[in-house]
């Protein structure tokens, strides 16, 4: 295939801030508290890309040179190769590695990033069941799937607005300020909406398409304006008067955009909301530092030395091959692995990018053959989808060795064989579940999905009794009355669905029994212990003022109508994942016990809160998870080589059945 597409010139500087890009980033995975904004190298290569691919598509509809099938080759060839690799290599070394869930999941992620969008999948699980973030080995590919989806959307737009004679720039313009406009509207209602979708990020690319018109089109404006600002700034520094010749602004502007880009490392968090307003100081950083040219001191000194550049010509296979390492490896030890660990995935990340931009990428972009490499890698990439999207639909491949340890794991196996009921409407992670669907209600379980986890036990038990249960929950949703403590209202949520369970459980006439059960230390934390997230005390300490108040309420309901009442408290929470008994290469690594005097002390305001409710309903029946799942000196998540939780608060079958049968005399009416 012969080559019609111009390029622009070669600039080492761009490479070197590529370099600064992926550096952070990796430094951000690996060492997030040394680079706490080191995320924003993701925004960095936005808008070189923008930059770039706009150069490109600028200059060759002004030529009439431009062709959608050679642009989307060079695409092709430039992408395709690392990242059929590293997904290839991550399925192959799942398949020794997860268990069945894990590997359903990643077969998922690796046909969303076969599809390139892997952004909006991720989206969609983002919630309360969603895996920790450090364990999606392909988590990193969201901002691969925005890139190339400007690929697609970029191109056909300015070619329809060229062919109609449109103003490209005024084009540019129009779309990046709607879309960043959609970027700070969306901050302040959906965050998660906003960090992944295309419309919310395509600014940060228009950012660079913008400065690569101006560059293209306005070269001679921008230079006669650059000249007068040199000038300007000539005589604000010097005494004696000096000639202009640009470079003294170039300096300035580079070093500012470098500024900006360390500022932005430290300050911004992922605390903050992002990328909101934040998103400005990487991108205008990048902008800067791009627009003072290749000449200027920061761009010719530290951009373009060989070290940069060398990393910034490794940039894109280090940043496909950096995260999965580091999440695989978090995932084998069950927790954030050592020090060491993470030195030694920055390394093989580092030696493993070389291998491939020498071995796969170069050979594969560049050289003969094109039409057939790009059939090839096109024909790759539709197969290793093919197979992800296979795995995913088969349930992650249970016939694996590995994969066998995971019936343990099951959660959804606490619903086997309960019928579904319509006294709540069906709505995601939430509902309402019979043991017999048309016998009448006896006892009634609300709660979030820690009453959910009881029902393993309760579905056991029940029928002994001779009794029907429901089980009405929603996950995340505490088994309280909404309450308004200074304005705000407290557990108010899923369209109503715990106040329309407890009303159901008090007005139905059958039901001789309601069980409340959730988890109640995230409602005055609001976060799970083994995450970090602080609220000052004042928002704790308003939390608890509702967290007791709503109780009240609900007892004091309940109570009044003559039903016995039972509130499970919490089951302690581990600090490991309970996942890590699992072998794995042979390796076992399980200690699921935690300090019982360290769980009481974090948990003190909860444990006081319930004393005191206690104490004020002396005829409420509370069941002391504690008594159960730990001794005198610890909690327990394994008994008996037996696994009791499934996750680091959810109970697996076996240890809801367990616990239940601690407390199953009481289902006598």
């Amino acid at each position: 295939m012969t080559s019609h597409l111009s390029h622009p010139k070669y600039r080492p500087d761009i490479d070197g801030l590529r370099a600064i890009a992926v550096l952070a980033v990796v430094a951000f995975h690996a060492f997030p508290n040394w680079v706490r904004g080191g995320f924003i190298g993701v925004d960095v290569f936005f808008v070189i890309s923008g930059y770039l691919i706009s150069t490109i598509i600028f200059e060759n509809l002004d030529k009439g040179t431009f062709s959608f099938t050679e642009f989307y080759s060079r695409r092709i060839r430039r992408i395709f190769p690392a990242l059929l690799l590293v997904l290839i290599a991550c399925f192959a070394f799942g398949w020794f590695a997860l268990l069945a869930d894990e590997y359903k999941q990643l077969g998922k992620h690796i046909a969303a990033g076969a599809g390139f969008i892997s952004n909006f999948t991720l989206w969609n699980e983002a919630g309360y069941f969603d895996n920790s973030a450090e364990t999606k080995p392909l988590l990193h590919l969201w901002s691969l799937g925005i890139e190339e989806q400007f690929y697609i959307v970029w191109p056909l737009l300015l070619w329809f607005a060229w062919n109609r004679k449109f103003n490209l720039l005024t084009t540019t313009i129009v779309v990046a300020i709607a879309s960043f406009v959609l970027n700070i509207k969306g901050i302040k209602h959906d965050m998660v909406a906003t960090f992944y979708s295309p419309q919310t990020r395509f600014w940060e690319l228009l950012s660079g398409s913008l400065l690569a018109w101006v560059t293209l089109y306005k070269k001679d404006t921008f230079a006669n304006v650059k000249l007068k600002f040199d000038l300007w700034l000539l005589r604000i520094v010097f005494s004696e008067k000096q000639e202009a010749d640009g470079k003294t602004l170039s300096n300035v502007l580079s070093f500012i955009g470098l500024l900006l880009l360390v500022y932005g490392f430290w300050r911004i968090n992922k605390e903050l909301s992002f990328p909101g307003k934040w998103a400005l100081v990487p991108v205008l950083g990048a902008v800067l530092i791009i627009t003072a040219g290749s000449k200027a001191w920061v761009n010719r000194t530290i951009l373009s030395n060989k070290v940069a550049i060398w990393f910034g010509l490794i940039s894109f296979p280090l940043y496909l091959w950096h995260w999965p390492i580091l999440s695989f490896a978090r995932i084998i030890e069950s927790e954030v692995p050592s020090r060491n660990i993470r030195i030694g995935a920055v390394v093989l990340s580092i030696a493993l990018a070389w291998l491939t931009y020498k071995l796969v990428e170069r050979p594969l972009r560049f050289g003969n053959y094109s039409k057939l490499k790009v059939t090839v890698l096109v024909v790759l990439m539709t197969i290793v989808g093919y197979v992800g999207y296979n795995t995913y639909e088969r349930d992650g491949l249970k016939f694996r060795t590995v994969a066998k340890g995971n019936d343990v794991f099951n959660y959804s196996s606490h619903w086997d064989g309960w019928g579904r009921c319509d006294i709540v409407p069906n709505i995601p992670n939430g509902g309402c579940r019979l043991l017999k669907d048309s016998s009448p209600i006896d006892m009634l379980v609300i709660g979030d999905s820690h009453a959910g986890h009881l029902a393993s036990g309760i579905k056991h038990y029940a029928p002994e009794k001779n009794i029907n249960v429901s089980v009405m929950l929603y996950a995340g949703c505490f088994p309280s009355y909404p309450v308004k403590i200074d304005g705000v209202t407290y557990f108010d949520c899923a369209d109503n669905l715990i106040k329309k369970a407890l009303d159901y459980g008090i007005n139905t006439q059958s039901v001789k029994t309601v069980i409340l059960s959730g988890y109640a230390a995230i409602q005055i934390q609001k976060n799970r212990f083994h995450e970090s997230q602080s609220l000052s005390e004042a928002q704790i300490l308003n939390n608890l003022i509702a967290f007791e108040a709503g109780l009240d309420i609900t007892f004091k309901a309940l109570v009044n109508s003559g039903k016995k009442i039972i509130y499970v408290v919490d089951n302690p929470e581990l600090l490991k994942d309970p996942k890590s008994c699992v072998v794995r290469f042979g390796r076992l690594n399980c200690n699921l016990r935690i300090s019982k005097q360290a769980y009481l002390d974090r948990n003190l305001l909860y444990i006081n809160a319930i004393n005191r409710l206690k104490d004020k309903y002396p005829s409420i029946i509370f069941i002391n998870s504690v008594e159960f799942f730990c001794d005198n000196d610890y909690c327990y998540g394994d008994k008996n080589e037996s696994l009791w939780y499934a996750t680091r608060d959810h109970l697996t079958p076996l240890g809801s059945r367990k616990f239940v049968n601690s407390f199953s005399n009481l289902f006598q009416f």
